[in-house]
This record gives structure tokens, C-alpha cells and sequence, in this order.
């Protein structure tokens, strides 16, 4: 069945429009609806090429082919909620200027968490991990993938996160409000401008310290709501906004760099892509800011005077002229990891005392 599903596609795709991008990775996200170990392996080995390129959040890193990506990162979320379901949100295809297409994804993966998942114990309940997650698309085949699962969403379900409390909210990620998402909306050229100079304006501070320089009221709709990755968390309007992350990010790291091609004096190259349709716009980011944690430090890290990159995946909606909803997703426990922070290795102490086995009486007899 799911040989004849991409035969069809392939056969009528020869020349794809933007548009046609998603109906080829539909399949691949049907089956993970209701995960079906078989069919989410085939439509894996359809759908992606040969030597596909895969980056994903750590731990998890780079990997090369189909059968890697599910055996490292899909058979053991399998296991550990074996009624795994995909829940897509956004979906938005498009070409980039530079003439690469790209489909982005935004949802919740969620299921009972019944055994542990990178040793993260479970709590036997119902949970959901957002993700977001980029395919490069050519010649009807995914040659790359980014990927960033919100890990840390998870070890706060399961009252395990071992580093310092978020300042935003936590919740389970809301679909755009207007549930339009997943529909097809035409040239987004104007959203991805707008994106564009709202970024350029807020690049103006600290250089300019003082903060009207960055116009948020300019760009930004009075009830924004801003869902961060867990570890920062969400917020809402302008004062949510800068109290919960702008001004903890910039006190510590007030010197980033964005989206520049190249640093002649650091050797880092930004990997950003840019696609848009109607009011939604995404852009990958592998890495696409470069800063030094200093000064007060972030996210309870200590002010190490050391450079680090970030990689993010972010999606926004724009509603008359403004940004009405923004989902960013940040590799942090990457972050952590550069500046010589194991989380990982705190959450096993931070557990020591925890039952991290199966809980083999809450499955199905």
C-alpha cells in the first residue's frame, strides 16, 4: 500500500509547484498518525534518498540514511510510548530565493510514557514532545533533514528536569489559532520580508541600548502569544516577551550575531533557509546565531566567556500586517553541551532514587 501511495506521487511530480511538496510528504505523516512501526520504516525508505543527510537535536546528532534515523531516534520513542501518535499543526512548502524547496512541520508527538526514553524516567501518563522538522526536497526525494525535538519537555512531564526552572509558561503547544495551518496559502514573499526587517530591527540592540530601537510594537501584535522550546518556555504580548526571555537572553549574550554568511574572524558559516505561504514563514537555522554567554550568564549557566552557536527552527503567522503567533524551537540541550554541561548526566543523579523501569502494569493485557 505504501509503495503504490508514493509510485502515484512520483508518477504525477516530475516538475513539482511548491504546493505539490506537501502532498509528497504526506504519506510519510499519515503513517505516523497512528505509528505503525512497518509503514512509517517504508515510507522512510520512499521517501528519502540513498545518503540523506540527517541533523537532529542532541543527543541524537547527524546520521546518513533511513534506516539509521528510525533505529536511533524513532525505535526508542516507540518504545518507550508505544501508542505514538503524530500530530502536525503547520505544514508550509515553498522554494527559497536561493532555489532550494523545503517543507516545514510543527506538532506534538504524544503517547503514555511507559518506559524511558534516553533515561528519562516515565510517569505512566499521557505526554506530548514538540517538533519541528525541516525536509529538503530534490528530484521528489528528502536529500536533508533538520530536526529538533523538544527533549526537554519531556523530563519536565516526568518532574525530572535537572537544570534550573523556566521563566515562561508550560503547556502543551497550541495549533495556530486561526486552525488553518496545514492549508495551502499562496506566495508569503511579504511575510518573509516583514520577518526579515523585524529581525534586522531587533539586531540594532544592545549596540543601541535603548530598547525602542528594536520597534516590537511595530511588528508585533499587542496579544502575541511566543511558544519558546521548554527551558525558556511561553509568553505572551510585548511585557511577556522581554520579561521572560529578551532580556535574560541579551543580558547574557548581548553581542549575537545573525544569520551572517560568514565570520572571517570565528570560521562559522550560518545554514539558514527561508520559506513562506500566505501569512505562515519558517526558516531553519544550522546553526543561525552565534554569541558570547557573558555578563549575568542563561538558563542558570554560569557566565563562561565562551562563544556558542544556536541552531533553531522557528515558524510565525503573520495577522493584518503583524506577528500574531511565533513557534521557536532552540537545540538547548546542544547549548548546554558546548559550554561542557551534561545534562544528561544530571538527570541520572538528579533520578538516582527513581523506579526507571517499565510500567508494565498501566499497558494493555
Amino acid at each position: 500500500m505504501v509503495e503504490k501511495m508514493y509510485h502515484l506521487v512520483l508518477r504525477l511530480s516530475k516538475s513539482m509547484k511548491d504546493f505539490e511538496l506537501k502532498e509528497l510528504i504526506k504519506p510519510l505523516l499519515n503513517s505516523m498518525r497512528n505509528f505503525n512501526e512497518l509503514n512509517v520504516k517504508k515510507s522512510l525508505e520512499f521517501l528519502f534518498s540513498e545518503s540523506v543527510n540527517i541533523k537532529m537535536c542532541h543527543p541524537f546528532g547527524i546520521m546518513n540514511g533511513s534506516e539509521s534515523f528510525f533505529d536511533t531516534a524513532y525505535r526508542p520513542l516507540l518504545n518507550a510510548l508505544p501508542d505514538l501518535e503524530r500530530r502536525d499543526m503547520i505544514l508550509v512548502a515553498g522554494t527559497t530565493p536561493e532555489g532550494n524547496k523545503w517543507v516545514g512541520s510543527m506538532g506534538n508527538y504524544m503517547g503514555t510514557f511507559v518506559k524511558p526514553f534516553l533515561k528519562i524516567p516515565p510517569n505512566g501518563h499521557l505526554i506530548h514532545m514538540r517538533y519541528h522538522e525541516f525536509f529538503c526536497i530534490e528530484e521528489n526525494k528528502v536529500v536533508e533533514m533538520q530536526i529538533i525535538w523538544d527533549i526537554p519537555e519531556l523530563m519536565m512531564a516526568s518532574n525530572s528536569w535537572p537544570m534550573s526552572p523556566q521563566l515562561g509558561a508550560y503547556l502543551c503547544t497550541p495549533s495556530p489559532m486561526t486552525s488553518d495551518g496545514l492549508d495551502d496559502h499562496g506566495d508569503g514573499k511579504e511575510s518573509i520580508d516583514l520577518i526579515k526587517n523585524m529581525l534586522s530591527d531587533m539586531c540594532l540592540h544592545p549596540e543601541n541600548p535603548d530598547p525602542k530601537i528594536m520597534n516590537l510594537d511595530k511588528y508585533w501584535h499587542p496579544q502575541f502569544n511566543w511558544y519558546g522550546p521548554a527551558g525558556i518556555g511561553a509568553c505572551r504580548g510585548i511585557p511577556g516577551f522581554r520579561n521572560w526571555h529578551q532580556i535574560p537572553f541579551l543580558r547574557g549574550m548581548p553581542n549575537r550575531t545573525v544569520d551572517k554568511n560568514s565570520d572571517v574572524n570565528s570560521n562559522w558559516i550560518a545554514e539558514t533557509h527561508w520559506i513562506g505561504s500566505g501569512p505562515y514563514v519558517c526558516e531553519t537555522g544550522w546553526p543561525n546565531m552565534r554569541m558570547n554567554l557573558t555578563n549575568d550568564g542563561w538558563l542558570g549557566i554560569a557566565p563562561v566567556n565562551k562563544a556558542i552557536m544556536l541552531k533553531s527552527l522557528d515558524f510565525w503567522r503573520i495577522e493584518s500586517g503583524l506577528i500574531r503567533e511565533n513557534w521557536v524551537l532552540v537545540d538547548l540541550l546542544d547549548v548546554f553541551n558546548q559550554v561542557g554541561i551534561n545534562v544528561f548526566e544530571r538527570l541520572n543523579e538528579f533520578n538516582k532514587a527513581r523506579n526507571l523501569g517499565s510500567l508494565t502494569s498501566l499497558e494493555d493485557k
